[in-house]
């Protein structure tokens, strides 16, 4: 269920016409060679969340928007489109073989690597049901 969730997470923040005109890739795992800003899926991971009907995993994700930026509000507003986009993500991933029961935001990460560039990085935990 792990990796049909990371599919269907990059899928999902990939359709946003919003973060795709934002960035110049929304991929799993960090691009060697794509000029930012872009996003990745960098990390995740699972555990047991089953119950007596079903299998089921709870999925932590970390998301890294890297950018450059001189001031440290330069991406505000592509953060917080991408946060949005996160949390409409549908329940309902049938087709994927699972059903989100919720989806939480952990928390958020913020540093600068020095040039001016700047990565932030969102963390989720979602909680799936097999169907």
């Amino acid at each position: 269920m792990e990796l049909a969730f990371r599919a269907a997470v990059i899928a999902w923040l990939a359709a946003d016409p919003t973060l795709a005109e934002g960035l110049n890739a929304i991929v799993e795992e960090a691009p060697i060679k794509t000029a930012l800003p872009w996003l990745a899926l960098t990390a995740s991971a699972s555990t047991d969340w089953s119950n007596k009907s079903g299998r089921g995993r709870e999925i932590r994700i970390a998301l890294e928007l890297n950018y450059r930026g001189y001031e440290q509000l330069a991406e505000t507003d592509l953060i917080g489109a991408i946060e949005a986009r996160m949390e409409s993500l549908p329940t309902d991933q049938s087709a994927s073989g699972f059903q989100i029961a919720s989806l939480t935001f952990l928390k958020a990460r913020a540093e600068q690597r020095g040039e001016a560039l700047r990565s932030l990085v969102l963390e989720y935990r979602a909680r799936v049901l097999a169907v």
